[in-house]
């Protein structure tokens, strides 16, 4: 058994930020790679950014240089440093992480979700 905790959404102006984490739990042998999606409301979910274990990042080109994903293999938390929020940010934003458990089985996991809202 696995789990994903995000926190840190909230509401904002346009131009300025926030920080999203996301913990991993459970019987966590080793994480591939985490990562963050979103989903507005009336639209499917999409990509955001990912990581991998060795720090391979990819980036969504709607967030590139204004997001920043990182981690801390130490803590098994993934963040996502938000700069320059615009309106079209708002969303949804899900963690998701492909996790490898001490029974040797891969997961697919995803966090419950957490709500930003750019406004003014």
């Amino acid at each position: 058994q696995v789990q994903l905790v995000e926190s840190g959404g909230g509401s904002v102006q346009p131009g300025g930020s926030l920080r999203l984490s996301c913990a991993a739990s459970g019987s966590i042998l080793s994480i591939k790679a985490m990562g963050w999606y979103r989903q507005a409301p009336g639209k499917e979910r999409e990509f955001v950014a990912t990581i991998t274990s060795g720090g391979s990042t990819n980036y969504a080109d709607s967030v590139k240089g204004r997001f920043t994903i990182s981690r801390d293999n130490s803590k098994n938390t993934v963040y996502l440093q938000m700069n320059s929020l615009k309106p079209e940010d708002t969303a949804v934003y899900y963690c998701n992480g492909v996790l490898l458990t001490t029974t040797l089985r891969t997961y697919n996991a995803w966090g419950q979700g957490t709500q930003i809202t750019v406004s003014s």
